[in-house]
């Protein structure tokens, strides 16, 4: 970056892709299972070559990570459903559950919420991804955005319903389990396994859940999409899985949406149409 600029990191990623391409067995596997997916009846040839276009496509996203957290503003960020989300944070009181995925840039989405004015509780192992620690500033004194384990007690999700109680927001993963108890639903035409954690605490604190999803346009803009806002609640006493499933799927349905248009920004590298 600073010999070449971004056009010039851009370029060595052909490279680099392509030994991840050739000796990265595991990463070639799990996006595979969802290149298969996303475009199926592709030869075998055209799902590899597909493979390593998502691979470009997610190292240049990593290269922009690094440039948005440094602070260049060389990037356009456009917030979609900022109506919705300024709404929400106008209530007193009223935390939420902000929902990302393994979709676009959401490290890079995530530094939108520093201009939120709550503070945010990463559910994560801080030492699953270093570099999302310190290069969003996690934890540091004067930031606020904080770390809640899921190795915690009940995989913390106390904690998170307790700071959600606090008017706090409460980011979670919610396309792969990470511990949590996971759900079968229909994704991308195929039975998938999503997780019920952050439906589940979304329900019993009674706060919406905000779907954060990102994209990268052409030329140096991003798009952030918090438009969708679902509202998980448990009715009597019936089957409180069941209750979720719904939840689940419409969240499910969005990200397939997300796949049609934007192909080459999921970045899911797990089969999440496996059960573990």
């Amino acid at each position: 970056l600073k010999l070449f600029g971004l056009s010039g990191a851009y370029g060595l990623l052909y490279l680099v892709c392509l030994h991840y391409l050739f000796f990265d067995r595991k990463a070639v596997s799990n996006a595979l299972a969802y290149i298969k997916r996303r475009f199926p009846g592709s030869s075998r040839f055209k799902s590899f070559f597909r493979v390593y276009r998502l691979f470009v496509s997610q190292g240049k996203q990593l290269i922009d990570r690094f440039v948005i957290v440094s602070g260049s503003g060389i990037f356009e960020i456009e917030l979609k459903g900022a109506e919705k989300l300024n709404a929400l944070l106008s209530r007193q009181g009223q935390g939420f559950v902000l929902l990302t995925a393994h979709f676009g840039n959401w490290q890079a989405a995530l530094t939108t919420l520093k201009k939120m004015g709550k503070p945010v509780y990463l559910v994560m192992r801080p030492e699953d991804n270093a570099a999302v620690k310190e290069s969003l500033n996690i934890d540091a004194q004067d930031e606020c955005i904080r770390v809640i384990s899921p190795e915690g007690f009940l995989g913390g999700v106390v904690e998170a319903m307790n700071v959600i109680k606090q008017g706090s927001i409460v980011s979670i993963m919610g396309d792969r389990k990470y511990g949590f108890e996971g759900i079968d639903i229909s994704f991308l035409n195929d039975k998938a396994y999503f997780p019920l954690g952050p439906f589940s605490i979304a329900a019993s604190s009674n706060c919406p859940v905000v779907v954060l999803l990102s994209a990268k346009l052409p030329g140096r803009r991003y798009i952030v999409d918090v438009s969708h806002i679902l509202y998980p609640r448990y009715q009597g006493a019936k089957d409180k899985r069941e209750q979720l499933r719904g939840y689940i799927q419409e969240f499910a349905d969005v990200l397939d949406k997300y796949t049609a248009e934007y192909p080459y920004q999921c970045f899911l590298f797990h089969d999440v149409w496996k059960k573990e």
